[in-house]
């Protein structure tokens, strides 16, 4: 029985990067020394085990071999006579195809050291045509590794696995699970570039694909292509350290953009609310969770009048808060403002500027939130009339701050 470090662990550790979590293949053993070591099973369609005391997974050596589309059409074959070769035959890339020995020596069949060296994402073997997720997954990690190439030759598969129709079978737990990863990784565009230049962004998110070629007005977005323009807020949300959910809604703010009528571009009346409406469909396609598709829902629709908080009517923005659900949800308000500074600075020559609205909007939440709900409510002798009276005391709390 010997055991090997694999994976993203190796290829970290060899890139001078910290390691987050370890995998282990083990080689030469079965399932009941497995067991008779203490090691307990957790694997459902192959031999997955936890360390006794690291609790770290541990997977017996296998194979694998394609028999139906997608990616759980697979049958997994595990036993003691799998080399640590073959197990890594079935990787994605070769940089995830390097496997460290217990004396600390490498066992590397497919140039992964060289790869890395090189900076390239190749492919580890024909079969990686076999799983579409694999397009996903060199997709984020080009968003992760922003200076890597992708190897022409794997690139062609990817397109080959479009064309073919192999990424149809994507289900939307995987999509979204490495779309949000993608998110969080250090230039999230490359995600996004790379799955359109494969032509797979088409497939799992439609409604990002079309915003390409899509003109705005040059004063207000001087890099004008709208699909550029939400490259350019992911990333940004990516500079600001933003949340999952505030990246999402990066991401999504102007999809209403790509079905605006030809004959009004580069203007895009309403936009807001046709992103709304397009991101209503999305999230339940990919089942996006509920703090994503709600915080991506509020920044649509109030993004634009966000900006706008210094011409806003002191009714308005307490129309905006209240909507928002600011005096229950105030993080959840700090994550719209978050997304929304993505948005402005997300532009050409905009990306070192400030963006004072967000402290200004602060200010009016914090002179919102003073107003005693509760006095006002007593005060008031008709229960019917209480939100009113509350909204119309928030709205003066704010026109005093702001001196109007």
């Amino acid at each position: 029985m010997k055991t090997y470090a694999v994976g993203g662990a190796v290829r970290d550790e060899l890139l001078g990067l910290p390691v987050q979590d370890r995998d282990w293949v083990v080689v030469g053993a079965t399932p009941e020394e497995m067991a008779a070591r203490g090691f307990k099973a957790v694997g459902k369609d192959f031999p997955v085990f936890l360390h006794p005391e690291t609790r770290e997974e541990h997977a017996l050596a296998r194979t694998e071999r394609k028999t139906a589309p997608g990616y759980k059409g697979f049958v997994f074959h595990a036993d003691a006579g799998v080399t640590i070769e073959e197990d890594l035959a079935r990787r994605d890339l070769t940089i995830n195809a390097i496997a460290k020995a217990e004396d600390g020596s490498f066992i590397d069949p497919f140039h992964g050291h060289r790869d890395l060296a090189d900076k390239v994402l190749r492919h580890v073997s024909p079969a990686f045509v076999e799983d579409p997720v694999r397009v996903l997954r060199v997709a984020r990690f080009a968003a992760r590794f922003a200076d890597f190439r992708i190897a022409d030759e794997t690139m062609a598969l990817m397109a080959e696995m479009v064309a073919n129709g192999e990424v149809d079978h994507l289900v939307p737990e995987r999509v979204w699970q490495e779309l949000s990863r993608g998110l969080t990784e250090a230039k999230p565009s490359r995600m996004f570039e790379v799955l359109r230049s494969c032509g797979a962004l088409k497939k799992v998110l439609p409604e990002v694909d079309r915003l390409w070629g899509v003109p705005q007005r040059a004063d207000y977005h001087p890099e004008v292509d709208t699909g550029v323009h939400v490259m350019m807020v992911v990333d940004m949300a990516a500079r600001l350290n933003l949340s999952l959910p505030a990246r999402f809604a990066a991401l999504t703010h102007d999809l209403g953009k790509g079905t605006t009528p030809a004959d009004v571009l580069p203007r895009h009346i309403g936009h807001e609310q046709r992103s709304v409406n397009l991101l209503g469909p999305l999230c339940e396609r990919l089942r996006v969770p509920a703090e994503c598709r709600d915080l991506a829902l509020l920044v649509a629709r109030f993004h634009g009048d966000v900006y706008k908080i210094d011409q806003l009517r002191p009714t308005t923005a307490v129309t905006i808060l209240e909507r928002c659900d600011v005096f229950r949800r105030p993080e959840r308000f700090d994550e719209l403002l978050g997304a929304c500074e993505a948005d402005y600075r997300g532009r050409l020559g905009y990306e070192e500027r400030a963006f004072p609205q967000s402290q200004s909007w602060r200010y009016a939440v914090q002179a919102a939130r003073a107003v005693d709900a509760g006095a006002v409510a007593a005060a008031c002798t008709d229960p019917a009339q209480i939100p009113l009276r509350v909204h119309e005391a928030r709205a003066i709390a704010v026109a005093e701050v702001f001196d109007r």
